[in-house]
C-alpha cells in the first residue's frame, strides 16, 4: 500500500507589502483563492506572487500616476464601485496578481513530475495557463477602463 502526502503550506506566510498605493498581498488568501496546494513551497510561491504584483503594478504605472496626481494616495480610495464593502480596484488588482502568479507555478508544473504521465498532466495545464493569464490581462484592462479583447493569430 502507497501513501501520497501533500504538503501543507507554511503556517507563517509573511504578507507581502507593495507599498503606500498597491494592497498588500496575503500569500495564504492567494494560496486558497487559486487553489495553490503545499506541493509549491512557501517560497516559490511568494517569489511568484512578487513577480506577478511587479508585473501588474508595471502594467499600471502610468495610471496610477494619474490617480496619484488626482490626489489619491492609495487604491482603494481612487473611485469605484464596491462589491462586499471592497473596491472592485483592489479586487481586480489582486486577481491580476493572483492569476498571473498561478499561472507562473503552473507552467513549471513539468519540473516537479517528468515522466510520462507528468508529461500528459502538462499539457492538460497549457488551458488553464492560458485562461490565468487572460482573467490577469482582462482584470488590469477592467481597471484602466478598456474593453476586454482576445485576438488569436490564425
Amino acid at each position: 500500500m502507497s501513501t501520497i502526502a501533500i504538503g501543507q503550506p507554511s503556517a507563517t506566510e509573511r504578507t507581502i507589502t507593495l507599498g503606500a498605493f498597491w494592497p498588500e498581498i496575503d500569500p495564504a488568501a492567494a494560496r486558497a483563492a487559486q487553489r495553490i496546494d503545499g506541493t509549491v513551497t512557501t517560497e516559490r510561491w511568494r517569489d511568484a506572487l512578487m513577480d506577478a504584483a511587479a508585473t501588474v503594478m508595471g502594467q499600471l504605472s502610468s495610471w496610477r500616476v494619474t490617480q496619484t496626481a488626482a490626489g489619491y494616495t492609495t487604491l482603494d480610495a481612487v473611485p469605484a464601485d464596491q462589491i462586499d464593502d471592497e473596491s472592485i480596484h483592489v479586487q481586480r488588482f489582486l486577481r491580476a496578481v493572483y492569476c498571473l502568479a498561478a499561472a507562473s507555478v503552473t507552467e513549471r508544473y513539468r519540473g516537479f513530475d517528468a515522466t510520462d504521465s507528468g508529461n500528459r498532466l502538462a499539457d492538460e495545464l497549457e488551458t488553464p495557463i492560458d485562461d490565468l493569464r487572460r482573467d490577469a490581462h482582462w482584470a488590469i484592462n477592467d481597471i484602466l477602463g478598456r474593453s476586454r479583447s482576445t485576438v488569436e493569430l490564425i
